[in-house]
């Protein structure tokens, strides 16, 4: 891609539609994967500049939250068997921002 095509702010310029494709095809376009030497090989420089990613971003993507379910609303109120396991970070309403979890 050139550079005429990315959009400002490191974005690519992209065509947005009303409705987005299932959920899965979105996740499969957006999640992005975890790298397994995300400081590179070694011997490499560690004050390099890295942004994890070598095209650009498209507006949805995000990297993967490692410490949590991949699927959340699959795992929604269910509590984790073990005792004194990880909350599983199912919020009410998609409420991340405050907080709220579920009873």
């Amino acid at each position: 891609m050139s550079q005429a095509e990315e959009q400002k702010g490191g974005f690519l310029e992209e065509d947005r539609h009303k409705y987005t494709d299932l959920e899965t095809v979105e996740s499969q376009r957006n999640d992005l994967t975890a790298e397994e030497f995300p400081e590179g090989p070694y011997g490499a420089d560690l004050h390099e500049a890295t942004s994890e990613k070598s095209s650009p971003w498209r507006i949805d993507q995000h990297p993967p939250n490692t410490y949590t379910y991949e699927n959340r609303e699959l795992h929604a109120g269910i509590s984790r068997d073990y005792p004194g396991s990880h909350p599983t970070h199912a919020y009410v309403d998609g409420d991340e921002e405050h907080g709220l979890q579920e009873e």
